[in-house]
């Protein structure tokens, strides 16, 4: 892994660095936007960031690697950053101070050719690795006074489990699974993967120069998760194939009761000072209520529990779901199966990216490896590119006079935009195939998906596209509303998760004795930041309700931001010697009031679709309606005013 905090040594202390023949080789693959930041920060010279070295604002979503800079300005910029690296490396280039964050945000301005909200260099900082979030504990307490359990292995588990253990505070952590990784390791359908630029969708303390593909495959991601696990020495505090079913608090010793069902099947009871959920909201397969379905005598599998003994080979496959899965899992079994049919209930948009399908190149690899904060930079550009920039487009405009079909000036343009490249995907059958899938939401009304080849797949001649209403499944076909038989050999239902019910199916009871089910019912999850629930003490969510970022950026980013939270809290509790904190209810009432009058101007409030965002009284649940670098001002310092405090 790379900490981008000692990359400004990296190539004084690599084994065996490259020879000046290979980094100049990698140097004319280097993305130029990148590299001129990397140079202003290594040099301290600002011309580097003055006319002519300023990139040209990008087309599209690419990585613009040219800055659109002519060749010989090109070739120039090249030849300048091999003769800085060889001066790093011999020692003639003293290190300098890195930016401020002031000076961070100018530079990425420059570099992406566009103006950044305010307040934003704190969090760039943060991101490069520059200023750390790692809080301390100055004395932690022993380990019976204040043991805290974590529950699950993926993401925010293991990000849980690596900062206890950093500042000495005694943990457990439960994980339904045998082994690390969460979703990674639990989804393992053909195709599975990313939808977000890997070298954002990984930890900001923990970046890994040689991923593989820009958009990786599952089981690099586990390998990734897996290889932090070990590198922390967390695992002698995991304890595997242990499921927590309830949890309540209990005011006389001011801990939670948690009861666990163990490997053999049994049950114990743990106690703890602190629960932390790390169980996310896509680890719970949803399945469809369709007449029929179990009386299918072939294999049925979700794509979250794929059953790879299942042949796919010359079978009849259907597939029931359109969504993100789907996207990924169909074109990788089209050619496959003798015939794949496809049951859809809403078109989706699809939407290119060059990158999706592109290989790292091992020029890039080791300018990644060697050249310092070219990676960090590279990232920081993604961070932009792939979440905040693409915050307008959610935005409601009130005045937009075509709400049907859109809901401002930019979003029908990036409709168009989609619309004619649909149709191109299509090809010859775009007529016949357009009113299939072309859908009649805003973009970005839904997850936004990236698309996967997707809508080439559907004009191959064995490849059926079914929008009718499933009526019923019979033993070995499926029958539309319409009459129409699909004889089937195997079913996939790609239909998605149970992410309305939020931390189902645990049973966890508060101080007053209610559970967390009678609070929210089955689908209107509430919490403070996502993070805090008035009348369970201690209890702290991670990818809580309204936290996930619908408009773009990456999950790990929220996660980070949200343990961060959580270890202050923890931090000025050891301090003060607090024994429990519940967050105000009025905090609690007037953070959602904000929350969904906010949400109510965002494209997920539009009538015109379904989405699993919104619960059954059209509330939204999923995403939050701010910014990243919003929601990072919101969670910087825990206010213990926002709670109700109790000493031990």
């Amino acid at each position: 892994m790379v900490n981008r905090g000692d990359q400004a040594a990296v190539l004084a202390t690599a084994e065996e660095p490259a020879s000046d023949t290979e980094l100049r080789a990698a140097l004319e693959e280097a993305n130029l936007p990148t590299l001129l930041m990397v140079l202003a920060h290594l040099t301290g010279d600002d011309k580097w960031l003055e006319d002519p070295y300023r990139p040209t604002r990008p087309r599209g979503v690419g990585d613009h690697d040219s800055g659109g800079f002519p060749e010989e300005l090109q070739r120039s910029i090249r030849d300048d950053a091999l003769e800085t690296i060889g001066a790093l490396r011999e020692g003639r280039l003293a290190p300098v101070e890195h930016p401020s964050p002031g000076k961070l945000a100018h530079m990425l301005e420059i570099s992406l050719g566009m103006s950044l909200p305010e307040g934003y260099g704190g969090m760039l900082a943060e991101e490069l690795g520059l200023v750390s979030r790692d809080v301390e504990v100055a004395d932690p307490p022993p380990s019976d006074d204040f043991p805290v359990l974590v529950i699950g292995s993926g993401f925010s588990g293991l990000l849980a489990a690596m900062k206890l253990k950093q500042a000495g505070i005694a943990y457990t952590l439960v994980e339904k699974n045998a082994r690390v990784g969460g979703t990674w390791f639990e989804n393992t359908y053909p195709g599975c993967g990313v939808d977000t630029p890997t070298h954002l969708y990984s930890l900001s303390f923990a970046q890994r120069a040689d991923w593989s593909r820009y958009f990786a495959k599952r089981d690099e991601l586990h390998a990734y998760l897996q290889r932090i696990a070990d590198e922390a020495a967390v695992e002698d505090h995991i304890r595997f194939e242990t499921e927590v079913t309830s949890a309540a608090w209990n005011a006389d010793d001011q801990r939670w009761h948690v009861e666990v069902r163990t490997a053999d099947g049994g049950s114990e009871t743990l106690t703890a000072s602190v629960i932390i959920s790390g169980v996310g909201f896509l680890n719970r397969p949803a399945f469809p209520k369709i007449t029929g379905l179990d009386s299918f005598e072939g294999p049925t599998m979700h794509t979250a529990e794929w059953r790879g003994d299942v042949e796919l080979e010359g079978k009849r496959v259907a597939v029931i779901g359109t969504g993100a899965s789907a996207m990924q899992l169909v074109p990788n079994v089209a050619g496959v199966a003798k015939r794949l049919m496809v049951f859809q209930r809403s078109p989706q948009w699809g939407m290119p990216h060059p990158n999706y399908m592109r290989p790292v190149s091992a020029a890039t690899r080791l300018l990644m490896e060697e050249v310092p904060f070219y990676l960090g930079w590279y990232r920081v550009r993604q961070v932009w590119n792939f979440g905040d920039r693409l915050h307008q487009n959610v935005q409601w405009d009130p005045d937009w006079p075509h709400s049907d079909r859109s809901i401002s000036e930019l979003n029908d343009r990036h409709r168009e935009f989609l619309t004619e490249y649909i149709r191109g995907e299509l090809g010859d059958r775009a007529d016949e195939l357009m009113p299939k899938c072309l859908p009649t939401y805003p973009p970005y009304g839904k997850r936004p998906l990236l698309d996967n080849g997707w809508f080439r797949t559907m004009t191959r001649d064995d490849v059926d596209l079914v929008t009718d209403d499933i009526a019923e499944i019979r033993a070995d076909r499926i029958v539309t509303a319409t009459g129409d038989e699909y004889p089937a050999d195997v079913i996939v239902l790609a239909t998605g998760f149970q992410a309305l019910r939020v931390l189902a199916p645990m049973e966890i009871r508060g101080r007053s004795g209610r559970t967390l089910r009678e609070i929210w019912g089955e689908d209107d999850a509430r919490a403070y930041l996502g993070i805090s629930i008035p009348d369970f003490p201690n209890f702290f969510c991670l990818l809580g309700p309204n936290t996930f970022a619908g408009h773009g950026g990456s999950g790990v980013l929220s996660i980070e931001l949200e343990l961060r939270y959580v270890m202050e809290l923890l931090a000025k509790m050891i301090d003060r010697g607090v024994a429990s904190v519940e967050c105000r209810q009025d905090v609690h009432d007037d953070y959602n009031a904000r929350l969904d009058d906010a949400l109510s101007h965002t494209i997920w409030a539009h009538p015109g679709m379904t989405t699993y965002y919104r619960n059954s009284k059209g509330r939204i649940v999923v995403p939050m309606p701010w910014t990243n670098v919003e929601y990072w001002h919101m969670t910087r310092d825990p206010d213990l005013d926002d709670y109700v405090v109790e000493t031990r």
